[in-house]
């Protein structure tokens, strides 16, 4: 068995198990190194992910230069027919980021491990690392996957918008400040991106969280606009709006760190 289509974006070990010698997979791990190179998914390639940063103040969060990207593409072996399943070792930050990533690259097919390798089986790790490609490779960036600032602030306000802030609720509520300004985004409503993971189920994605984005206002008639402080965590909750279906769905790549630190943002406490 080696088609992936008809699989969800979320798939489970059982999915990519019969799956792993399909010759259009790219398998990546966004793991800490240790984790990795301590056992790892057979044929999945290590991606550090701050390479899929900037890394730069004021906002470290926004995406790298384009020769970066074909860099780090070409290392994958990247092609237009691939089919990518991404995972971490924290329960979908990095990962989410690099299914944003494979969106704003135009690519269409991929999955996300639910769990990641917390939820893999153990007797089915290995050490072995695969051979880096050199391909070069060209990519063309999309900008409908993400809110730069200037969108997200002159769509304040408005009624089909919600901003989802995946941060801790200390630095929702400005006890805790990590830029120039604390707080949040006027009218961001706060759900932390770890509450969005079943901690009893190898950090799978809660199996209710769809009714908990109801209650929370955050639903698929609107558009959900996410966030964190450099779109990390906020990888995870980009990726479960998408799982869900949401049909318009953004990530602020800039995140607070550029809010929080731009002189002409508001700000809520």
């Amino acid at each position: 068995m080696t088609d992936f289509s008809g699989l969800p974006l979320v798939i489970e070990p059982e999915d990519l198990l019969p799956r792993l010698d399909c010759p259009q997979l790219i398998l990546v791990d966004l793991s800490s190194i240790n984790r990795y190179i301590s056992g790892h998914i057979p044929g999945a390639r290590f991606v550090e992910g701050k390479r899929t940063q900037l890394g730069q103040p004021p906002a470290p969060g926004l995406l790298p230069p384009l020769g970066e990207l074909e860099k780090l593409f070409s290392e994958l072996g990247h092609r237009d027919d691939a089919v990518y399943v991404v995972y971490d070792d924290e329960g979908g930050g990095w990962a989410g980021r690099f299914i944003w990533l494979l969106d704003v690259i135009g690519h269409k097919a991929h999955h996300y491990l639910n769990g990641g390798i917390q939820a893999w089986p153990a007797d089915k790790l290995t050490t072995e690392v695969p051979p880096a490609g050199n391909t070069p490779v060209r990519l063309r960036l999309h900008s409908e996957p993400t809110a730069s600032r200037e969108y997200l602030q002159s769509r304040l306000g408005d009624d089909d918008l919600v901003i989802w802030d995946a941060r801790g609720p200390q630095e929702y509520n400005g006890e805790k400040v990590l830029a120039a300004k604390g707080g949040h985004i006027p009218g961001a409503v706060n759900f932390e991106w770890t509450a969005g993971m079943d901690l009893n189920d190898h950090l799978r994605i809660r199996k209710d969280i769809a009714e908990v984005l109801e209650r929370l206002g955050i639903t698929p008639d609107k558009e959900v606009i996410t966030h964190c402080q450099t779109h990390r965590r906020s990888g995870f909750t980009y990726l479960v709006a998408k799982a869900l279906g949401y049909p318009r769905v953004k990530a602020y790549a800039g995140s607070w760190s550029e809010w929080g630190n731009h002189p002409d943002t508001p700000v809520e406490v």
